[in-house]
């Protein structure tokens, strides 16, 4: 016999060694209003199908939890790959990245065709029929090798240059009847799981959308993200011609010795992109009938916002103008005014935490033509300060302003939006484990951030990861509904990245211990990073964007 422990309920029972997860469900009771989904085993993510042959602390989870979407999602992207192959023999979808709470996929048919408008309600209409016939996912562990000549007999290029550059002994793959797959996480058990999906038109594709994470009965809102799918497209489009769309593409590339080759280009596009806005910048700027004033820039957490803010400072130079530069931080209120969170905690993202009076009162003076003295936040005290740094707007100055809450209506509402530029930064990942497997959209700036905060000794691994939620719905609520306002979308993602920063991610997740709720996070990204070959970063130049993060500055 075996005991688990069930967190959900604090209690803990005796099983006959092998039962699965799911069997071990029933025994225990506790509210459920939604499906199970998945499961923590010992702080790691597990599948409901997970045998327990010895005593284990388990967590049941439903969709409302991150590892719970995930094996939803997962299991729902097996699930149109197999309905697309089954209406269109010899087809594949590739699925990239999330697009307003939804996965962008591409069909590619067997004849070279193009794509019909008619062609999401087949797939969508073979997807309700597998749904209903309840097929089990089935999950099968075979030697590297045997993987491998399964995944090239089905002509899966992707999955096997993905798998030729990992070091695994044993791969993990799926069947869902006569359709196989790769996937680097557990599915939900059966097909009768995907209740709550749409399949629907998209630009050039089709547009998965899942359930609201809040709500699972219902779809997540769908939002038109014209500018950010631009910039997705546009970053993709030069993966494409460079034939580099997934992982294994990179891996091969760094193989052949061209990781260098790939820093620089990379470095390449974003100062090109900077001089574009720079000169955009210098255009509206001298507009005589409606001069640029103020540049506003935002972007979620860790997504690159002082590098940017520096490099572009350097471009307007070259313009000729002289950018005067300070951040809303310096605006937030005194520690002991600070808003606070329901559990008591300070709530540093919330609008409230900036004295925005004060600020609009400044800029209005500047803008006016008046010498202002602005202030300095001491993070150490947590006191605003005025230290004597004045601004003021001398000919050819631009006031540029930096900060969460940048693209906010609210912050300069005195402002008009033509004499405003904005500019909202974010972490846009172009490429995909493969075809099936997206890469999460914040997982390079959680990356970042647990690596600063280590190297900076502001926090352990296991205060960030802890924290993260919290971050993440703050820019839920207060940056993201701005980025679509934005005058361009800055993408600060490196191709290249994550091979470059697992060297200094493996160490600092290694330091989150087993025994805390963290280390299911810990472990997630340790087994992610472990798909791309480690690049060092001896030739990144000293004044790239990724600098801000892994050498600890």
């Amino acid at each position: 016999m075996v005991k688990v422990y069930c967190r959900n309920t604090g209690t803990t029972r005796s099983f006959v060694e092998g039962l699965t997860l799911l069997e071990i469900l029933s025994d225990f009771e506790f509210e459920q209003p939604y499906r199970i989904l998945s499961a923590k085993v010992n702080n790691i993510s597990q599948g409901l199908k997970f045998k327990v042959f010895n005593s284990k602390e388990v967590e049941f989870l439903d969709y409302r939890s991150y590892a719970g979407r995930a094996a939803y999602s997962r299991s729902l992207c097996f699930l149109v790959g197999k309905a697309a192959q089954d209406v269109f023999p010899g087809s594949r979808i590739s699925l990239r990245r999330p697009i307003s709470k939804g996965y962008f996929c591409q069909l590619h048919k067997a004849d070279g065709s193009a794509p019909d408008p008619g062609d999401a309600a087949l797939i969508s209409a073979r997807m309700r029929e597998i749904v209903e016939e309840e097929i089990p996912f089935r999950r099968h562990e075979v030697r590297r090798e045997e993987a491998l000549q399964l995944f090239m007999e089905k002509g899966y290029e992707d999955k096997v240059k993905l798998l030729e550059t990992c070091d695994d002994i044993y791969i993990t793959y799926y069947s869902l009847k006569d359709t196989v797959d790769y996937f680097y996480d557990a599915l939900v058990p059966d097909t009768g799981y995907l209740q709550v999906w749409s399949l629907d038109n998209y630009e050039d594709g089709m547009i998965l959308r899942v359930p609201d994470r809040h709500h699972p009965e219902q779809l997540a809102p769908f939002f038109e993200q014209p500018k950010t799918f631009e910039c997705f497209r546009e970053t993709v489009t030069w993966n494409r011609y460079m034939d580099l769309s997934t992982v294994g593409d990179v891996n091969k590339a760094c193989l052949e010795g061209h990781a260098n080759e790939l820093i620089r280009v990379s470095e390449a596009l974003q100062e090109k992109k900077l001089v574009q806005i720079a000169e955009e910048i210098n255009s509206r700027f001298h507009n005589s009938e409606n001069p640029l004033k103020v540049v506003l820039i935002t972007g979620p957490s860790n997504s690159g916002k002082s590098t940017v803010c520096r490099k572009l400072s350097t471009q307007l130079m070259a313009c000729g103008l002289r950018p005067e530069f300070f951040s809303t931080d310096d605006y937030f209120v005194n520690r002991e005014d600070t808003p606070r969170l329901p559990d008591g905690s300070y709530d540093f993202d919330g609008f409230d935490t900036v004295d925005h009076a004060l600020l609009e009162r400044d800029v209005m003076r500047i803008l006016a033509g008046e010498e202002v003295e602005v202030p300095h936040y001491n993070f150490v005290t947590g006191m605003r300060e005025y230290n004597g740094k004045k601004i003021s707007l001398q000919p050819r100055t631009i006031l540029m302003i930096e900060g969460i809450h940048a693209l906010n209506p609210m912050l300069l509402p005195g402002v008009p939006r033509e004499r405003q530029y904005r500019i909202f930064i974010n972490t846009i990942t172009s490429i995909s484990l493969d075809d099936h497997n997206c890469i999460p959209t914040s997982d390079n700036r959680l990356l970042r951030r647990v690596i600063r905060d280590y190297n900076m000794g502001a926090f352990t691994a296991v205060q960030t990861i802890r924290q993260w939620p919290n971050v993440r719905r703050a820019e839920v609520k207060w940056i993201y509904p701005y980025q679509e306002t934005a005058d361009v979308l800055f993408n600060s993602a490196y191709l290249i990245e994550f091979a470059v920063i697992r060297n200094h991610a493996e160490r600092v997740l290694a330091t989150v211990p087993k025994n805390c709720p963290e280390y299911s996070e810990a472990h997630r990204l340790l087994t992610f990073l472990h798909y791309f070959l480690p690049v060092p970063d001896k030739e990144i130049p000293p004044t790239s964007l990724l600098k801000e993060f892994v050498s600890g500055r």
